[in-house]
């Protein structure tokens, strides 16, 4: 008797160790129960275990089991005080049943009476599992009735020990979860913060990207450092630099914009410094020049990128000094102006090619803020759909709506002339919409004329190039070309348009999922022009 108290001493030992080995594993408590409940089954021979525990509700649901299929598991709910799970969790108080046959309070929710009567009488027993004093569950086994009351009694006495230790699990999990949840309130909380103070009037951005530039936007605005604004033509520079202006100090002072590439050297010269009486023919009277028209606020430079050589000069010192003079006059004048750039130029090529001067691009280049084309915030369409759209109802006193199938058409679209491209397109289609719901069918690019796909597509009769899918207006004009170099062994596809179709080479095979068949069925190329054209572009294919 004592080698067997001694084994059996034994055996409780090694699976309380077991056990707590469980418990500290995972905060998962399904998957640890389960397992907890397979090691009383394989160390103690049990029929089934059950581990029960109190939600929110206040009803006491099974959250680990084994011997239950998946429909008693689903049944294993009780209410404090009905049957003897529930009766345990109320009084807080263990439960012993020699045979569940015999046990009027015995609900049999779970199924437990017919196996009673296939492997003959079935003891159960249960014990409150707890916290301190709150009560937070109900551990509970059925076993064969093959033994006498006192094994039952130390039987309880196990299973109070191991239901102590899931008492302390199930509570380190409230206090997890308790936490994980004021966190995520607390992250729900900071983020609709953060979205509200990293907001731009006027500038319509929800993805990533955008909210990264309206952050560097609120960061870059009080100071007075010189900002360039880099992009796409159609990105939203001009917003931008206005919403730098509006949120700085200088907010109350002027806010002028000059386009240097629409103008001249010599007239940009007079239209930022001004020009004296008589200084050139034409020249009636003194006139401002933008510099002195800023003092006090923003200029605003776009397209910086293309001034000439001998300007640059001349702009260099004016931004190193803040002083000139008018064209025509020998008078210093000092400004206040804090300057803000914007070009869609690589200026960094342009600095190695002696296009632009060094000691400019480094004056001008002090805050860099680089604003993403359209077709890489493709999450921040619907939003803009949605404005240009009530733009349109508004000025035009009507009221149109996009369907779920003309969304898609944008979503799908390249978008080479970004915002603006798609402000114009919204207007055009809404413009010649006959019904009051815009369609995938009122869209030009679904019937193959786009205008955006019609200024990029070359002479069909000069190369071996396919318009591309109706649907997605790509601008695939230097795409042809490359097909064309692969077809007839030379390329015609100029400087300018390489890193745009190269760009569109990517975007098709991220389309694909870097399969190469069909991004060429995508931009209606074979496949022997899209290897060529990937070839040449040195675009590695991504393997998964």
């Amino acid at each position: 008797m004592a080698t067997k108290a001694s084994r059996d001493a034994d055996l409780e030992v090694s699976t309380i160790y077991e056990i707590s080995k469980i418990l500290s594993s995972s905060l998962d408590l399904g998957k640890t129960f389960r397992e907890l409940l397979n090691v009383l089954s394989s160390h103690l021979g049990i029929r089934r275990g059950m581990i029960s525990l109190v939600q929110e509700s206040g009803d006491l649901h099974l959250v680990g089991a084994v011997g239950l299929t998946s429909e008693q598991f689903k049944s294993g709910r009780f209410q404090p005080g009905e049957g003897i799970t529930g009766r345990i969790f109320t009084t807080g108080m263990p439960y012993i049943v020699p045979d569940m046959a015999k046990e009027p309070l015995f609900l049999n929710r779970t199924g437990a009476l017919d196996m009673v009567s296939q492997d003959g009488a079935s003891a159960f027993i249960g014990v409150p599992i707890k916290a301190g004093r709150e009560s937070l569950g109900v551990l509970s086994i059925t076993r064969a009735t093959d033994k006498h009351l006192r094994s039952f009694e130390r039987d309880r006495r196990f299973l109070s020990m191991v239901a102590n230790l899931v008492g302390q699990t199930a509570q380190l999990h409230r206090i997890v979860t308790a936490d994980r949840m004021e966190l995520l309130k607390e992250k729900t909380r900071l983020q609709k913060e953060l979205q509200g103070k990293y907001s731009i009037e006027n500038v319509i951005g929800v993805s990533k990207l955008m909210q990264k530039v309206f952050a560097e936007v609120h960061q870059a605005a009080p100071g007075r450092a010189t900002v360039l604004l880099r992009g796409e033509s159609g990105t939203g520079k001009e917003a931008i630099a206005r919403a730098i202006h509006h949120q700085s100090p200088r907010k109350d002072g002027p806010f002028v914009k000059v386009n240097c590439a629409a103008l001249s050297e010599t007239l940009l010269e007079s239209e930022l410094f001004g020009h004296e009486k008589g200084a050139f023919t034409g020249a009636q009277g003194e006139r401002k020049g933008r510099f002195e028209m800023a003092n006090g606020g923003t200029l605003f430079l776009d397209e910086i990128g293309d001034i000439s050589p001998a300007f640059q000069a001349k702009l260099l010192r004016v931004l190193q000094e803040r002083e000139f003079e008018r064209v025509g006059g020998n008078r210093t004048i000092h400004v206040d102006v804090r300057l803000i750039t914007a070009t869609n130029r690589d200026l960094e090529k342009a600095v190695t090619a002696n296009e632009f001067r060094a000691d400019l691009y480094y004056r001008i280049n002090v805050v860099s803020i680089f604003l993403p084309p359209l077709r890489q915030r493709r999450e921040d369409i619907p939003a803009l759909v949605e404005h240009f759209l009530a733009k349109f109802n508004k000025d035009n006193e009507c009221n149109l709506t996009l369907a779920p199938e003309a969304m898609n058409v944008l979503l799908s679209c390249y978008w080479p002339g970004n915002v603006r491209e798609l402000e114009n397109c919204i207007e055009r289609t809404a413009t010649m919409t006959r019904g009051k719901v815009i369609r995938d069918f009122d869209f030009p690019c679904v019937h193959n004329r786009c205008l955006t796909k019609t200024l990029h597509v070359p002479d069909v009769k000069a190369t071996s190039f396919v318009p591309v899918a109706p649907i997605i207006p790509i601008a695939p004009g230097p795409l042809a070309h490359a097909a064309s170099a692969g077809e007839n062994g030379h390329s015609q596809a100029g400087t300018n348009g390489s890193s745009s179709e190269r760009d569109r080479l990517v975007w098709a095979m991220e389309q694909c999922g870097w399969v190469q068949a069909k991004a060429a069925r995508l931009l209606n190329l074979t496949p022997r022009q899209m290897g060529y054209a990937l070839q040449k572009h040195s675009i590695e294919i991504k393997r998964f």
